[in-house]
C-alpha cells in the first residue's frame, strides 16, 4: 500500500471514480461525502494525505482545513475545486494546503501531484538526541534501527509531537489490531531498540519529552 488517503467530496460520482482510480494505483482510500463526515474521519483515523473539495454541501472545505490545522493536524492536503478565482486559491494555500487542482482535471495529473507530495513527506528529517529519522527510516549513531512498520509509525507520531501528550486513541489508529496490551508491547520494543524514554500519562496517552 502506497498510503492512506481521505477523499472529502460531495459529488458521489466523482468520489467513486476517483476512489477506484487511486485504489488501482495502490492507495487505500476512505471517502467522506460531507464536511461533518470528513471531520469525524480525521479524528477517528490516521491518513497520509487529504483530498478536500472546497465547496461541500454542508460547509467550506477551506474552513475545515483551517480547523484541522488549529488542532495541529499537519496531514498534507490537496484541494480539488471548480473554483478558479485567485482569491479562493489564495485562501486555500493560506489555510495550509500544499496543493490546489482545478476541476475538471486529468486523474493522472492528480496522481502525479499525490505521489510528489507523499515523496516529500517521507523525505523529511527529524532528530532527537542521537536518533535521526530520514527517508522513512530511523538511525542511531549512523546505524539503522530495525523497526516494523507499526513501530516506526508510532515512534514518528510521538517524535512529531515531542513534548505533547499523544492520545492513546491516536496511536491505536496506527495499529493493525489495536488494544492497550498490544500498544504497551509495541512501546516497550521501541524503548529497547532506541533507548528513548516514552512516558505514560495516566488516562491520556504517551509523551516523549
Amino acid at each position: 500500500m502506497k498510503g492512506r488517503i481521505l477523499l472529502i467530496e460531495d459529488d458521489h460520482i466523482l468520489a467513486e471514480s476517483l476512489s477506484k482510480f487511486l485504489q488501482i494505483h495502490g492507495y487505500d482510500v476512505s471517502v467522506a461525502s460531507s464536511y461533518d463526515e470528513g471531520a469525524l474521519k480525521t479524528f477517528d483515523e490516521k491518513f497520509d494525505l487529504y483530498l478536500i473539495d472546497v465547496n461541500l454541501g454542508d460547509g467550506d472545505g477551506i474552513e475545515l482545513l483551517k480547523a484541522l490545522r488549529d488542532v495541529d493536524d499537519d496531514t498534507p492536503t490537496i484541494f480539488i475545486s471548480a473554483l478558479k478565482d485567485i482569491s479562493t486559491i489564495t485562501r486555500g494555500f493560506n489555510a495550509g494546503a500544499e496543493d490546489y487542482i482545478k476541476k475538471p482535471f486529468d486523474p493522472e495529473e492528480l496522481l502525479v501531484r499525490i505521489e510528489s507530495r507523499l515523496k516529500k513527506q517521507k523525505s523529511k528529517t527529524l532528530q532527537y538526541g542521537d536518533i535521526i529519522y530520514k527517508d522513512g527510516r530511523f538511525f542511531k549513531n549512523g546505524e539503522e534501527i530495525i523497526l516494523g512498520d507499526v513501530q516506526r509509525d508510532i515512534l514518528l507520531k510521538l517524535l512529531e509531537n515531542k513534548g505533547k501528550v499523544v492520545p492513546k486513541e491516536s496511536l491505536y489508529n496506527l495499529m493493525i489490531n489495536p488494544s492497550p496490551t498490544g500498544l504497551r508491547v509495541i512501546l516497550n520494543k521501541i524503548k529497547k531498540k532506541t533507548g528513548i524514554n516514552i512516558k505514560s500519562v495516566r488516562g491520556l496517552g504517551y509523551v516523549i519529552d
